[in-house]
């Protein structure tokens, strides 16, 4: 199973160019789409999606022309954009029920049975008999995914699904993404570091509509393993700092502001060496796209 995308470009009636000649290769398993808001992630997702139209490039999935053979596409397609409605006053087996039949099954024995595998899979077989309105965040994040897994997809796209979530919901949905993505191509769009830290064994940075880095996210901290250097600073001498380094993050710590410098050679005296992360990759990546950023 594999998705290629290609030379993909799309720009707005605005003038916004969103995607610029964006090329990936996305296997089975998770995939992180890492990006600062309007990066062009959701961009992306949607034209995957079906649900926009790009201007040039070609995106595949097992063989099949996304752009031009869309309603095959949705048949092998799992969505769960960053912002979807539910109906407050409909409990979520009536829900998921409908949604099934929309999706194609119409045996109602089948049809019952896919419904409530689903919701005990997301964990909410307990909850099935409760209006959608009653649901907690977590609870409605999880049964977005719940009618996304409806026909069984080949492709799952996730749209910054842990967004608002607290720490318990934000685990147990990430243990619920693991689980779908050992036997499908997930893609995780978000700009939470953490989750693609945590989820993802391939990945993809994006910015201002251009792919900046593609990698295993391992090897892509070993990249820059060496290169980073931390130094604790007062707020007024950042400005002047960043005139001579190139400062990818500031982190602002008991009164005092910690910069985050990237350098091939020890910058100077008074900083240290860092143990480069994830976030480090992130934040010296889009560095050059972006001003620098404040944690």
């Amino acid at each position: 199973m594999e998705l290629k995308i290609s030379h993909l470009s799309k720009t707005y009636a605005n003038g916004v160019q969103a995607l610029k000649n964006v090329n990936l290769t996305i296997q089975q398993g998770m995939f992180g789409l890492l990006g600062p808001n309007g990066a062009g992630k959701s961009s992306l997702m949607r034209t995957i999606a079906t649900l926009q139209e790009a201007d040039s490039g070609e995106v595949t999935l097992d063989g099949v022309n996304v752009l031009k053979d869309k309603e095959s596409v949705r048949r092998m397609l799992g969505y769960l954009p960053q912002e979807f409605g539910v109906y407050p006053r409909i409990d979520a087996q009536t829900m998921l029920d409908h949604i099934a039949t929309l999706k194609g099954l119409t045996n109602s024995r089948e049809r019952k049975e896919t419904v409530e595998a689903l919701l005990q899979r997301v964990n909410l077989y307990h909850a099935r008999k409760k209006n959608l309105g009653t649901y907690s965040g977590g609870m409605k994040q999880r049964f977005g995914i719940a009618q996304a897994l409806i026909g069984s997809p080949k492709l799952i796209i996730v749209d910054e699904p842990t967004a608002g979530l607290d720490p318990a919901e934000r685990n147990r949905f990430h243990n619920l993404l693991s689980e779908i993505g050992e036997n499908t191509i997930v893609i995780l769009s978000t700009h939470i570091v953490e989750d693609v830290s945590n989820l993802c064994s391939d990945m993809a940075i994006i910015c201002l509509g251009e792919v900046m880095a593609q990698g295993n996210p391992i090897d892509i901290v070993d990249n820059i393993q060496g290169k980073i250097w931390k130094k604790l600073v007062a707020k007024q001498e950042v400005a002047e700092l960043r005139k001579n380094f190139k400062i990818i993050s500031t982190h602002l710590k008991a009164g005092k502001t910690e910069i985050h410098v990237f350098s091939e050679d020890f910058p100077e005296a008074g900083f240290e060496p860092v143990d480069a992360d994830l976030e480090d990759v992130y934040f010296s990546t889009i560095s050059a796209k972006v001003d620098v950023v404040t944690v």
